[in-house]
């Protein structure tokens, strides 16, 4: 990759190789071997423009004593480390033209990359994910001591069911912590979605060292528990964003005893997350809704989605505690009916998006309270909710004009009348879905069409609807994809 010559190669360390195999994809774990012949002239370390002091333990230690040169920026300007480290140091080194004079006058060979100055090398390196980041680290002293520039460590993202994700971590933040003992104050983002085998130590890593984080994504990984879980949202203050769907072992989201005992009265006992997703957690009881929602007062987006075991009184807790939340589901929480939809209309105006797919108990009554108290919501999914009618959906197009998402499919008792009320109504609809709705005919569809001319998706697969009347949707909203199951329709 360009790396010859005048370039010492960082890969002999045992750190250096560990990072790498440990994070690359699984068909490379041989660490790049040092040639025999290393030049080591004061015009070839020069060369390695150093940006920040490399670990003893992942590359040779320089021979040039100009490393105590004082901290410089990519091109040469006086700056400081993102980190705040006073021990950041740069070698100086001749502007990028004069560099490649002396290069080219001594007759060697470089690859076009190799002419890059760093900051368009560091724009490169921004693009990559977080394997081929440590993989890059291992071409040459150069190449390593850029791939480690704080800046492009702001966010790191594991993928692979076999990836040794907890011991990736510890090594990851580890030496994300060198120009900073002990703690890492530029990682803000850690996505570790689908590494089954991450557990509580990997998350233990992150929580003692990156209390700046903001975002964590552990989406599936099942071997985390409540404690990990708990550590982190206690040892990260910022923490907005979270993400434990398929965490099975989670059935809560609280500080530490010790974290509790340690906030002041006026804090009380407040957790920043704005966004939690906690879908597919089956173990999440009323009890532990109850506690989120006490400790989250500040919850914008939740995600309860196939968490079974909640009830209706759990809602009435989170309209009380949450009163900011916009955007709700509820998808598949088959224990929720109307009662728990009243306690949801207690959000009022905040409400913007609201799921109960598959709530088989919630019936015209639970969609007649959000529709009269949230008249600014935007998108509802009462797929397979049997028991709305054209009753309740003339209410909720009433009450919510500016209704833009639709989906009623697999709802029977929703007919032409229901959909006409809607197209009167709520004009600015862009996505219908009325999949399955055995009552609805081209009647229905063409009110929908002559009136809603920015619709954008229609889903009317197995209905009875005419090849005429869908002929007439699209003459009427040309933009409009139709999903159809009707032959005679192309």
């Amino acid at each position: 990759m360009g790396a010859n010559n005048g370039k010492q190669y960082g890969s002999e360390g045992k750190g250096s190789s560990s990072i790498s195999s440990d994070i690359s994809s699984s068909t490379d774990h041989t660490p790049t071997k040092a040639p025999k012949n290393v030049a080591t002239t004061e015009d070839s370390d020069r060369s390695t423009r150093t940006l920040s002091t490399p670990s003893p333990g992942l590359i040779l230690p320089t021979k040039s004593p100009s490393l105590s040169s004082p901290a410089l920026s990519i091109n040469g300007h006086e700056s400081t480390s993102p980190s705040g480290s006073a021990e950041t140091v740069a070698m100086v080194h001749p502007q990028p033209g004069t560099q490649t004079r002396s290069r080219q006058s001594k007759g060697q060979h470089y690859a076009p990359i190799d002419l890059l100055p760093d900051h368009a090398l560091l724009q490169i390196f921004s693009h990559l994910p977080t394997n081929q980041l440590c993989c890059c680290a291992r071409v040459c002293r150069l190449w390593y001591n850029l791939a480690w520039d704080p800046r492009l460590w702001s966010t790191v993202r594991l993928t692979g069911e076999l990836l040794h994700a907890d011991r990736a971590l510890r090594v990851l933040t580890h030496r994300l912590c060198q120009d900073t003992p002990n703690v890492c104050l530029t990682l803000e983002t850690v996505v570790a979605s689908g590494c089954r085998r991450l557990t509580d130590r990997g998350l233990h890593a992150v929580a003692q060292c990156c209390p700046e984080l903001r975002r964590l994504e552990v989406t599936g990984c099942y071997n985390i528990s409540n404690e990990a879980v708990f550590e982190v949202v206690s040892c990260c203050p910022n923490l907005e964003h979270l993400n434990v769907s398929g965490c099975s072992k989670v059935t809560c989201i609280s500080l530490t005893q010790e974290a509790s005992v340690q906030l002041s009265p006026l804090h009380g006992q407040q957790i920043s997350i704005h966004y939690l997703d906690m879908s597919d957690c089956f173990s999440l009881e009323d009890q532990g809704l109850r506690t989120i929602a006490s400790h989250c007062p500040r919850l914008t987006h939740l995600y309860l989605r196939r968490c079974t075991r909640l009830t209706d009184e759990a809602l009435r807790h989170l309209a009380l505690h949450c009163p900011s939340v916009r955007e709700l589901s509820l998808s598949d929480c088959r224990l929720v009916g109307d009662f728990g939809l009243r306690e949801v209309a207690r959000l009022e105006g905040c409400l913007r998006y609201l799921s109960v797919a598959h709530c088989g108990r919630i019936t015209d009554v639970g969609v007649r309270y959000v529709a009269r108290y949230c008249p600014r919501l935007r998108y509802l999914n009462a797929r397979g909710c049997e028991g709305l009618t054209d009753h309740g959906l003339g209410h909720l197009a009433r009450s919510c004009p500016k209704l833009k998402s639709l989906d009623v499919g697999k709802c029977p008792l929703v007919s032409d009348s229901g959909l006409e009320q809607l197209a009167l109504y709520c004009q600015g609809l862009r996505r219908l879905s009325l999949r399955a709705c055995e009552s609805v005919t081209g009647r229905g569809l063409r009110a929908i069409a002559a009136n809603c001319c920015d619709l954008q998706l229609l889903n009317v697969q197995d209905c009875e609807v005419s090849p005429e009347a869908l002929r007439f949707v699209r003459r009427h909203c040309r933009r409009c994809v139709i999903e159809h199951t009707n032959p005679g329709f192309f």
